[in-house]
């Protein structure tokens, strides 16, 4: 049996939708931490059949609206001296800013450099977005 130790402070990423786990590790960089994370993935649950969680023995800043836009049904526990102090249940995000990128090559984004890419949620059920400039939509 696969025995994964508590960590005594730092961050755990729960309910991350099998496959997206090392999505979220690669967009964190926790290939180059130099403390321990462990990217636990395929584990059995009750609610989603099979997820992927991330245990990091570490505080380190998050960015939650990119998290949830990667996964919104993700919890986020912080943990100090092994207790949960907070626990935080993300969302897709309603507005995001240089996280997708434009793909109309007619918009000021793909013509001007220093415009910031920004899209806003139009429909939550699909994850659709829309980029506040030209309109075009991005699942």
């Amino acid at each position: 049996m696969l025995n994964i130790d508590s960590i005594k402070n730092g961050v755990v990423i729960d309910h991350v939708k099998a496959g997206n786990g090392l999505k979220i590790f690669n967009y964190l960089d926790l290939d180059k931490a130099e403390f321990s994370v462990a990217l636990i993935m395929n584990v059995c649950s009750k609610k989603y059949g099979k997820k992927d969680i991330i245990k990091i023995e570490n505080k380190i800043d998050i960015d939650f609206t990119v998290l949830g836009l990667i996964d919104s049904n993700i919890t986020i526990s912080i943990i100090e001296n092994q207790k949960t102090k907070e626990k935080i249940k993300l969302k897709l995000p309603a507005e995001v800013e240089n996280v997708i990128k434009c793909k109309n090559p007619r918009c000021i984004t793909s013509i001007e450099k220093n415009i910031p890419h920004q899209f806003y949620l139009v429909d939550e059920e699909s994850k659709e977005y829309r980029c506040k400039y030209c309109d075009e939509s991005y699942r």
